[in-house]
This record gives C-alpha cells, structure tokens and sequence, in this order.
C-alpha cells in the first residue's frame, strides 16, 4: 500500500518519525548511504553496526567521505541535507491529511517547519485533543552508539515525558525501557527504550502507549497495568498501516 492510502477509511493518520531512509537493513541498495556511497558501503556498514563494531562503522563512513573529497563536517552536512530534505518533501507530498506527526531518531526536526503540508501537525511533548481525548507525543530518542542525528540526554526527555500530563493515548518514537519490546530480530541488537515512558505508563496508565523505532521487534504487544503498549511496525518495510479504532 502506498503511503497516499494509508489512511483511507480513517479519521486521522499519525506517523511516529524515522521519515528519512538513510539504511535499509533489508536491502541495503536503498538509502541515502546507498546513494552516495554505493550498496557494498551500505552492507559493510551495516554488518558492522550489527555486529556491534561502531567505532569501526564510523571509521569505514568517514574513509567513504574523504575518497569523495569531504573531509569538512559542514561540507558533508550541506550534502546530507539536500538529500534529506528530498525525502522530506517526497513523504509529506504523499502524506495523507490530517495527520499529526512526532520525531523519529533519523529525523531532523529543524527541517520540518519548511516542509510540512497543511493539514499535517508536527508534536512533540505537546498534547492535543481528539474527539473528547487527549493525545500526547513525545519524539526523538535517547543517546546511544548509533550516533543518528535527534538523540536526547535522559533528562531532556524525561522532561518532555514530565511535561504532557495525564492522557489518554501516548504517543512516542521509542518504547517504554521492557526489554522485550527493545529487541530487534533483524539488527540482533538492545535498542535504546525510555525508562521515564515506562515510569509515565506505569502511574498514568494511559488506555494505548504507541510507539515504533524497533523495526523487527522481539515482542510487538504487552500490557503495562490496563495501558496496552503496541509497536505499530514498519511502514517502509511493511507498507501496512496499524489501524486502531479507539
């Protein structure tokens, strides 16, 4: 299913970030490292990152930079953002409305106020009201060896989490900190998950907590108490939206 159609039949269509495809683990011929370095980069980087080596994946991206004549960051950076910024305009022309979107890790959220569409609302730590209830959103995620570009200390996020107050359906890129809800299959990796969403789930007990950044989980459904915490999958990978009628 194409993106344009995701939402068809429904009142409202929500996206929970990591818009922009930098690696595609499943085929590593897509993406912005494909396109700039070439498919056998993009699988040697990818082995490496899986294996955990990440030092060694920074070394093989920079060495990748400089054969291209780039050594200067911001020089890198000017490139890296035309191209993200292809994406962007790409995805939110295909983007169904209204839509209400929050921060993935990949994301570049400085981006965005040039970019979106009417109809659709950038949140992030903010609430809005939906039908008699209240959502709140928390984008981003928390620092980790990946090093992908909106990555917070714990304390600015958990301030974000502190911030919306009592909802009704939480919204958030990363999972609650439960380890099974962490694991990707694929990746053979812990990604990093939120302890203060756990905690926000915990002595709120939202109805729904609905998150992604775990493409290939583990486990993909738990409850917390009454709230039921759900990965709503992989658009790209899948091209199947989660349908939740509340």
């Amino acid at each position: 299913m194409p993106l344009s159609r995701a939402a068809e039949g429904a009142d409202a269509f929500v996206c929970l970030g990591d818009l922009i495809l930098f690696l595609d683990y499943q085929d590593p011929s897509r993406g912005i490292f494909a396109d700039l370095f070439g498919a056998d980069h993009a699988r040697d980087y990818i082995d490496l990152r899986t294996a955990n080596r990440y030092a060694e994946a920074h070394e093989l991206s920079s060495a990748a930079w400089s054969r291209l004549g780039m050594t200067d960051r911001d020089e890198r950076w000017s490139v890296m953002r035309a191209m993200v910024g292809a994406q962007y305009e790409e995805l939110f022309a295909a983007m169904p409305a209204p839509a209400f979107l929050t921060y993935g890790t990949v994301d570049v959220p400085a981006l965005w106020s040039e970019l979106l569409r009417v109809g659709h609302t950038g949140l992030d730590g903010q609430t809005v009201d939906v039908s008699g209830m209240r959502w709140g959103f928390v984008g981003g995620g928390l620092v980790s060896p990946m090093r992908t570009p909106n990555e917070l200390t714990e304390a600015d996020f958990a301030a974000k989490v502190a911030g919306l107050g009592p909802v009704d359906v939480l919204f958030s890129h990363v999972p609650p900190a439960l380890p099974d809800l962490c694991y990707d299959v694929l990746a053979r990796r812990f990604e990093v998950g939120s302890r203060a969403l756990l905690d926000y789930v915990v002595a709120v007990q939202p109805r729904y907590h609905l998150f992604g950044h775990v493409h290939q989980p583990l486990v993909a459904r738990t409850r917390i108490g009454r709230t039921e915490a759900v990965n709503v999958g992989h658009f790209n990978g899948s091209s199947r939206p989660f349908i939740l009628d509340l």
